[in-house]
């Protein structure tokens, strides 16, 4: 195995080496960009249009609400685990396309939706979109393993899970100009995505190979990507033979925090109208500020801990240190039911909303840093179901709770918010206070 180069020290040095070595990686994960993009447009919908739809069109309760997240966390959960294991075993290229045509499909399916069906129909619109959905971050952290050496990782983690970002911001910058405040196209919102869609899906399907096989990779690029790692071999490793490991579920225990991020992404604009009344056109910008705060910290959080790798830090030491930076800044968002002014509100939860994309850009790099490439999908699977399942109790929990007690019940989900991050990273550096990588037989690798 070849030592990894110490040269590159800044992220300028990262660009200049990657011109000599070959950039066709980067393409790589530029799709994987825009199709998280993709992804999270179709996501955030429902939070940037519930207070309107709520309001005005189909007059759910805050259950009603909540009982919708709750299909889709459901769905979402199932799906990690289906899906993680499906891109380990049909590979990145097919298990990818079937996950964006699926979601497509769904997404697409919600302007079909009748007051008749109610909630009811939303919910199993969000269920067949949560299925679809899940093989989203499996299937791109699987190419980041398969195209990134490890020291390049967290930085191709944050760039490609800033689009989780670009997408929320997106979806309230281009709703208000087809939706009105009263509802009115309120199902043009949903078929916004279906051609971009379509389009990602013939660049994937003509585009990707494996880098040893890939025609556009050269010889400098592919030993650049194998550097400090091995090209993965054919043989299958099911995801039950890592089910019991103790990695495995410190990777599920801090992806219990993605209950956060899904009360920001669906319940932030409900908390911004009840708070500070702020109807659907008034929202725009508040969210707009929040997911770009956002998208700098994924990024931000990504270069920084391949930054302290490349000082000489040990990975474990590199991606701790990044994850407690992450949580101390996550911290203040207790206080945000504490002001009267809504842009202090709003930079709180932004900055929140940026330390946890930092935080998920670190942790998911951890699995690629710790297991084999072949099971890195079904890792993410396993640990993204716990997520959702965590998110769908949450989301179940607060709807009911805001019914009973009004917006005084944000005071606690803020709260917990804040506070959740902390006791996550000590829970986790107790578990696997060394993170010591395991090879393709899921044997520890002693250095």
């Amino acid at each position: 195995m070849t030592s990894p180069p110490t040269q590159e020290k800044t992220l300028s040095g990262l660009q200049q080496a990657a011109g000599k070595v070959g950039k066709y990686r980067w393409r790589i994960l530029a799709l994987l960009f825009v199709a998280t993009t993709i992804n999270y447009v179709d996501r955030s919908i429902i939070g940037v249009l519930g207070p309107t739809l709520q309001n005005h069109v189909f007059h759910w309760t805050n259950t009603e609400y909540s009982n919708i997240n709750f299909a889709f966390m459901i769905a979402y959960g199932l799906g990690m685990l289906l899906m993680g294991g499906l891109v380990d075993r049909v590979g990145t290229k097919i298990g990818y396309a079937l996950s964006i045509g699926i979601w497509s499909i769904f997404s697409l399916s919600h302007a079909l939706v009748t007051r008749s069906m109610g909630w009811i129909g939303f919910a199993v619109a969000r269920f067949g979109l949560g299925i679809g959905e899940a093989g989203n971050f499996p299937s791109c952290i699987k190419t980041v393993a398969e195209w990134f050496p490890k020291k390049e990782r967290a930085f191709a983690t944050g760039i490609f899970n800033a689009g989780t970002n670009i997408g929320a911001i997106l979806a309230p910058l281009i709703i208000p100009l087809v939706v009105m405040n009263d509802g009115t196209n309120w199902q043009f919102a949903f078929c916004i995505t279906f051609v971009f869609s379509a389009i990602w899906l013939v660049l994937w399907l003509t585009t990707y190979r494996k880098p040893e096989v890939h025609p556009r990779v050269g010889k400098a690029e592919l030993d650049h990507i194998l550097s400090d790692t091995t090209a993965e071999n054919s043989e299958r490793l099911p995801w039950r033979r890592v089910f019991g490991l103790k990695e495995t579920w410190a990777f599920a225990i801090l992806k219990t925090t993605d209950a956060v991020w899904w009360f920001y992404l669906f319940w932030g604009g409900f908390f911004l109208h009840a708070q500070f009344g702020l109807e659907l056109k008034g929202l725009a910008l508040p969210m707009i500020t929040i997911y770009v705060i956002s998208d700098v910290g994924s990024i931000v959080g990504g270069w920084l801990s391949s930054a302290f790798i490349k000082r000489g830090w040990s990975i474990n030491k590199s991606r701790k240190v990044t994850l407690l930076l992450c949580a101390l800044l996550i911290l203040p968002v207790a206080f945000a039911t504490q002001t009267d002014n809504q842009w202090v509100a709003v930079v709180l939860i932004g900055l929140a909303a940026g330390g946890h994309q930092a935080w998920s850009a670190n942790i998911f790099t951890v699995v690629s840093d710790v297991f084999p490439k072949k099971a890195t999908a079904s890792v993410v699977g396993i640990g993204g179901m716990v997520g959702a399942l965590a998110s769908a109790m949450a989301n179940l929990g607060l709807g009911r709770v805001l019914d009973s007690s009004g917006k005084s019940g944000y005071f606690f989900a803020f709260l917990i918010a804040g506070s959740l991050y902390l006791t996550v990273l000590l829970i986790i550096h107790l578990m696997i206070p060394k993170m010591t990588p395991r090879d393709e037989h899921l044997r520890y690798v002693h250095k």
